[in-house]
């Protein structure tokens, strides 16, 4: 009878070493190794506990994001050096460390198994890496250093992104965002070129703003004294054309009765040449005699 308990119990705690669990966020797919019916399953196994038999594995893919980040350090995951090279249009090699994000979708498990025969793991850290790569070594293969390194920083890793969500978005692997984790990785003297060039670049941009300012202040200078010289002429202008005005407006009569508001009645004592009457007292201007 102990026999027989100690042989039930035996069979249960095998029993029990053969269920495998689908936790919560994973999908599972299970594989038969031998027979037959050798190969994967058609259906996605959902979260709870499954019989695995010895010809049978359980292979479990998370549906939840995913980011991994293949760097030169042990920060993204791996002791080893995982950080991506490609090269620029001159032919310098550029090292950079690289992230990326993605999901399972959860209906296609079975065949991203089928495409890759992998876990999660291994797609991640050699097929999507590899993906990743040959994306940058593509896309700056006809840039110049200057553009990776600076302005179409964003616009490489963007395209990049692109074309990798393009390769593996039927295949159920959902890409969200592949991005730079820090500083592109150059040469020394490349580095001090470029830094080099780019001071020359603003000194001079510096000089052109400077003519260009020279410019505009001469300008401004100018455009004073034309004004100063047109209120000037407009000023004389005016007094000449009252001048003239006054000039043509002064007569004899005018004169003389000016003078005679003037006159305080009594009359020079000296007339004659240099003497200006302002009374005419000749004859004519007299009158018949009384």
């Amino acid at each position: 009878m102990k026999i027989r308990n100690v042989v039930l119990t035996a069979m249960l705690l095998g029993a029990l070493a053969a269920c495998s669990k689908v936790p919560a966020g994973h999908v599972g797919v299970k594989v038969y190794l031998l027979g037959g019916d050798k190969g994967v399953d058609s259906e996605e196994l959902g979260v709870g506990r499954y019989w695995i038999g010895f010809n049978e594995e359980l292979y479990l893919f998370p549906t939840f994001m995913q980011n991994y980040e293949w760097t030169a350090d042990s920060r993204g995951g791996s002791e080893n050096d995982e950080s991506i090279s490609f090269q620029t249009v001159e032919g310098l090699t550029v090292n950079a460390d690289v992230g990326i994000s993605y999901s399972i979708d959860p209906m296609q498990v079975t065949e991203i198994y089928q495409t890759y025969r992998r876990g999660v793991d291994e797609i991640t850290d050699t097929f999507l890496r590899n993906m990743v790569r040959d994306a940058l070594v593509k896309v700056a293969s006809d840039k110049p250093v200057e553009y990776v390194y600076g302005a179409g920083k964003a616009a490489l890793i963007e395209t990049a992104l692109q074309i990798v969500r393009d390769q593996v978005q039927s295949q159920g692997i959902i890409v969200s965002k592949i991005y730079w984790i820090g500083e592109i990785r150059l040469p020394d003297n490349v580095i001090g070129s470029i830094n080099a060039k780019i001071e020359a670049t603003q000194k001079a941009q510096q000089r052109r703003n400077e003519v260009e300012q020279a410019i505009a202040e001469a300008d401004k200078a100018i455009e004073v004294a034309r004004g100063e010289a047109q209120s000037i002429l407009r000023v004389a202008e005016a007094q000449a054309q009252a001048n003239k005005l006054l000039a043509e407006s002064i007569t004899d009569e005018l004169v003389r009765y000016r003078a005679l508001e003037k006159w305080d009645g009594v009359l020079p004592r000296m007339t004659g040449d240099g003497a200006i009457p302002f009374i005419d007292v000749t004859e004519e201007a007299k009158g018949p005699a009384q």
